[in-house]
């Protein structure tokens, strides 16, 4: 944590840091938000050079962390495919943030109950008189 404060950090940082994203993954995002329409995984892994498997191992990440939707579209003789576009940055920043909060908070409680354990350890040992 103390090497991520002193980074210079990019807001782009906020999607390895908090989702714990690899590089391929802020690709694919980066390709779904340049997109004007909604891609497929096909589309997705020919425009980050990767694998179609690969992209898509990096599209169930981005699905998993909310960052991106996924779409079904109907064939009309049957069948169908998925799109996949980027969630409304609103609604991503949101969730970063109550993820934040979450944290902050459970770092409060470690915190305090570090200060508590040893405090009273403290306390037990006796200090030797000083002269």
């Amino acid at each position: 944590m103390a090497e991520q404060l002193q980074q210079d950090m990019e807001c782009e940082g906020l999607l390895e840091c908090i989702h714990g994203l690899k590089q391929l993954d802020k690709d694919c995002f980066r390709v779904m938000v340049e997109s004007e329409e909604a891609l497929t995984i096909d589309e997705v892994a020919e425009r980050v050079d990767r694998e179609r498997s690969t992209a898509y191992r990096s599209i169930q990440r981005l699905l998993q962390s909310g960052f991106i939707q996924k779409e079904q579209i109907n064939y009309e003789q049957g069948g169908y495919y998925h799109v996949y576009y980027p969630t409304d940055p609103t609604q991503i920043a949101n969730d970063m943030q109550r993820k934040l909060n979450d944290w902050y908070a459970k770092m409060g409680q470690l915190i305090q109950e570090f200060e508590d354990k040893y405090e009273h350890a403290e306390a037990d040992i006796e200090m030797p008189a000083q002269s």
